[in-house]
């Protein structure tokens, strides 16, 4: 493995903000439950260590099926921060997994769901490599909800994982009763928007 390759591999951190927005050169792993302190939590295994898989989640009443093929969910005219979202399909093992389906959902950036087109839905494969990324936009707040994204992740001829990706130091992390701390990114502010990592990690061996 050379030393590019290392860089793509799940990086052990301990607090989120080491994405840049110009560049990705470490991907978030799958993180553990936070210790008291909001946004502090354990570093995550290497990744020779394996790991838990990503928890799942209720898919919430807006999933729409038939989502439009796409890795970039931003139209002419949407109005939010833009947001980059990359990060790596994984086996327990950390094993890189191509032609993972990943389905992402979002509100818009007043926390509005699309219910009769697909603005801001979309799905893409992950490379034979594992990798994937989605450019979209900061989602709003949804009413009695903490800020977050929706996501359906299933690896070929498996069970498919639903579950939701958080935002570090969001207010409402704490009052949001589906809020699992092991489910947030790394998140970077940068002059262009933000930049997100998060690794996936599908129970299989």
């Amino acid at each position: 493995m050379t030393e590019d390759d290392r860089k793509f591999r799940r990086s052990t951190f301990l607090k989120a903000g080491l994405a840049t927005a110009a560049a990705l050169p470490a991907v978030a792993g799958v993180l553990r439950p936070p210790k008291a302190g909001a946004d502090r939590f354990d570093p995550t295994p290497r990744c020779e260590d394996g790991d838990e898989e990503t928890p799942e989640q209720i898919e919430g009443p807006y999933f729409k099926p038939d989502s439009p093929q796409r890795t970039d969910m931003r139209e002419p005219g949407i109005p939010g921060t833009a947001l980059a979202v990359s990060g790596f399909a994984y086996s327990r093992s950390c094993t890189p997994l191509g032609q993972v389906l990943l389905d992402f959902w979002q509100a818009d950036d007043t926390g509005v769901y699309d219910n009769t087109g697909y603005r801001l839905r979309g799905h893409q494969f992950t490379g034979a490599d594992g990798r994937y990324r989605l450019d979209t936009i900061v989602p709003g707040l949804y009413p009695g909800r903490t800020r977050h994204i929706h996501v359906k992740v299933q690896a070929p001829n498996q069970p498919v994982l639903t579950t939701q990706l958080y935002f570090p130091g969001e207010p409402g992390n704490e009052h949001d009763q589906i809020f699992d701390p092991r489910l947030l990114m790394e998140v970077q502010d940068g002059p262009s928007g933000r930049a997100a990592t998060f690794d996936f990690v599908l129970d299989l061996p």
